[in-house]
């Protein structure tokens, strides 16, 4: 241990933290798995740090976890007693807005709030968008190609990055800063690092696609009876929007109304309660004519019968108060003890099947457990939280979703990815086949093991 932080030291430009110095900011993330405190923290500025680093902890054969801003929920950035903390903290910045190309170039420490600021003053806008977009740092949103709100009109962080760079096990930089869209020339090599976790490499730097200003957003809070009602009038607004359609997003009464019951400060705009609720968005280059577009289509789905009821926002305060309806998911966790949290994809067909069939099976083993159900839907991405109240039947609920996310054709992981949480369930999702072709590419870029052991590959 002496040798390790002496030699970190040595080659870093401010102390690791050991001892008492390790705060118990990383000693966790999100997630409700075990917390652990690593022999030390390094917090390098650059690549040529995380290099240093992993170049002294291959020799010494020290296991490393990667370490972003802790937003993770699926216990991938706890670390255990045994670990060096890498935290990309301090690997902050923004160095090129490239208006020609439409990129942006940033270090991965740098939050996601940060970039999405710095696109907008420029001219742009950098889509991915999520909750903890404050706190997440753009590193750790590519590690583990995060989704969020806009998925349906901009696909995942994969689809916004054109260029990385990564340090591999060995300190071994592989600098390929892309920032064209069609680059052909061989394997893009990116994409074995976007979605691995921090399992086959530490991304460090990036280039990510930026994109125009809408110059108009139209947005919607719509009422509906049934499941089927929301798959029609999905299909409908994607055609009459003309691509247009940036947000999808559905709540099943079981979560809309726990949120107006308990969230002090949100409150419903209908007078009388629905058994689903949808927040819909079009954007687009023409205000008036959008308008229009937008208006006709509620309004001839209204008149069909698809929906019940519906609110259009007049105002930003008004657009604010519906995704305070939806983003009021973040309050939950103060409400609600011992829960399970569940973000999986289900193939869109299948929703209504899956969900009866979760519900049936837990409440017919664990008579008390409840359902909050809400979604993006349009990405086939489905979360709820089932929670009794009791720690004991928080395996068993977890048993019992993933194994029927398996018969239902699913994914076990739709954005969150798998960290230590999901990884006994992968092989309900990843056929045996797939998982020991991960296990090959590990070995091959980490042959060692030290870099985020125990995580993602069962």
């Amino acid at each position: 241990m002496y040798q390790l932080i002496k030699d970190l030291n040595s080659v870093l430009s401010s102390p690791v933290l050991t001892g008492a110095d390790i705060s118990t900011r990383y000693q966790h993330d999100w997630s409700a798995e075990e917390p652990g405190i690593p022999v030390a923290v390094a917090r390098p500025v650059s690549t040529a740090e995380v290099s240093a680093i992993l170049k002294i902890c291959s020799e010494l054969g020290q296991s490393v976890v990667v370490q972003g801003g802790l937003s993770g929920l699926c216990g991938g950035g706890n670390p255990r007693t045994e670990e060096l903390a890498i935290s990309l903290e301090r690997l902050v910045g923004i160095e090129e807005i490239d208006s020609g190309a439409m990129t942006m170039t940033v270090k991965a420490g740098t939050p996601l709030q940060v970039i999405q600021e710095a696109a907008a003053a420029a001219g742009f806008v950098f889509p991915l968008d999520l909750g903890a977009r404050g706190t997440c740092l753009i590193g750790g949103n590519i590690a583990t190609n995060a989704g969020g709100n806009q998925v349906l009109r901009f696909g995942m962080t994969r689809n916004l990055v054109l260029g990385l760079e990564t340090v591999l096990a060995d300190g071994t930089v592989i600098s390929s800063m892309n920032k064209m869209l069609k680059n052909n020339a061989a394997y893009d090599l990116k994409h074995l690092f976007i979605g691995s976790e921090g399992t086959l490499g530490v991304i460090t730097r990036a280039v990510l696609r930026l994109f125009p200003k809408a110059k108009s957003r139209c947005s919607a809070l719509l009422a509906l009876a049934d499941f089927e009602s929301v798959i029609k009038l999905m299909h409908i607004l994607s055609r009459d929007f003309g691509g247009g359609m940036s947000t999808f997003e559905v709540m099943w009464h079981s979560y809309y109304h726990f949120i107006t019951d308990n969230v002090p400060n949100i409150t419903s705009p209908f007078a009388v309660r629905h058994a689903l609720y949808v927040l819909t968005e079009l954007e687009g280059a023409d205000s008036e004519r959008d308008q229009v577009v937008f208006e006709s289509a509620l309004t001839a789905a209204i008149e069909s019968g698809l929906v019940v009821d519906a609110v259009l926002a007049s105002s930003e305060r008004e657009r604010d108060g519906f995704w305070k309806l939806r983003d009021g998911v973040a309050e939950i966790g103060a409400l609600i003890k011992s829960g399970a949290n569940f973000d999986v994809s289900v193939p869109i067909s299948l929703m209504q099947p899956f969900l009866q069939a979760i519900e049936n099976e837990l409440t017919r083993v664990i008579p008390a457990c409840k359902l909050l159900v809400f979604g993006h839907i349009a990405d086939s991405n489905l979360h709820f939280i089932c929670y009794t109240g009791d720690k004991a039947d928080v395996k068993t609920i977890y048993d019992i979703v993933y194994r029927n996310v398996g018969e239902f054709q699913g994914s076990v992981s739709a954005e969150h990815g798998i960290g230590v949480q999901k990884l006994s369930y992968l092989p309900y999702s990843r056929s045996p086949e797939e998982i020991a072709l991960m296990r090959t590419l590990k070995l091959a870029l980490d042959p060692q093991g030290i870099l985020n052991r125990g995580r993602v590959i069962p």
